[in-house]
């Protein structure tokens, strides 16, 4: 038995439908639970406590049992969750079962990265179109992918079924780059720009804004620097900082 089976509640099984109704903060945590299955597969495991998923997700091991639970895992009390089965479970309802392909618009330094990301395909994903607008540019290949014209991508969705589309361009450029797509019957975008995108409601959009998480970052840095300027480590064991006494920041 794994050093990682627990003590979980025993459930009789239960049929989950393809699409189960599940809460917007369960469906972003599922990846965060796969991750840790295809960690823990790859180590060894076949079962897997929901305190030791819990730990390999970093969340708390109350929302993995209750997450799961709208799957219709439970787990066996003295053995845990089977990783392989929990893993089939979640792949189905992220529709992992097929593979998505994936057009990357935006073929500069960001875009060439994400074209040569070798864990998409494990992860069921394969950049299938690069598409930019500089025509020194188009009919190159990067990572054997022929980079196509923006003014073609209508072409390149229907000819290599795009089902997600990824915005790697500047921000002015991005709105232009979200209206093609969706007018390309892309109903998924993934976007990079640093803008907010106006598309219909019927298409979801997933922003990341890497300056926004290092400016949160910041924000976390910038009041553990002050609780040591006011003396205090952690918000709680005053210590001194120096060999005269600290002066309060106001």
């Amino acid at each position: 038995m794994s050093q990682f089976a627990g003590r979980d509640a025993v459930a009789p099984a239960v049929m989950v439908p393809d699409f189960p109704d599940l809460p917007e903060a369960t469906v972003s945590r599922l990846p965060e639970y796969l991750r840790a299955l295809h960690q823990l597969a790859q180590l060894g495991h076949d079962t897997v406590s929901s305190e030791a998923l819990a730990t390999a997700a970093g969340v708390k091991s109350a929302k993995v049992r209750k997450d799961l639970s709208q799957l219709g895992s439970y787990g066996t009390r003295g053995v845990g969750y089977d990783v392989d089965r929990l893993v089939q479970q979640i792949e189905q309802v992220l529709g992992l079962s097929q593979r998505r392909n994936v057009a990357v618009i935006g073929a500069g330094n960001l875009g060439h990265a994400l074209a040569g990301y070798a864990g998409f395909p494990s992860r069921g994903f394969r950049i299938s179109a690069l598409v930019d607008v500089e025509p020194a540019r188009v009919g190159e290949r990067l990572y054997g992918i022929p980079i196509t014209h923006l003014d073609d991508l209508a072409a390149t969705v229907a000819a290599e079924k795009i089902a997600i589309g990824v915005i790697a361009t500047p921000a002015g450029a991005a709105q232009q780059v979200a209206d093609r797509l969706v007018g390309a019957g892309v109903k998924c975008i993934l976007n990079f720009a640093p803008c907010v995108l106006s598309v219909p409601t019927d298409v979801d959009v997933r922003s990341v804004d890497l300056a926004i998480e290092l400016q949160i970052l910041s924000f976390h840095e910038h009041r553990r620097t002050r609780s040591a300027l006011d003396g205090v480590t952690d918000g709680a064991v005053p210590h001194p900082v120096s060999h005269t006494p600290a002066r309060k920041v106001v």
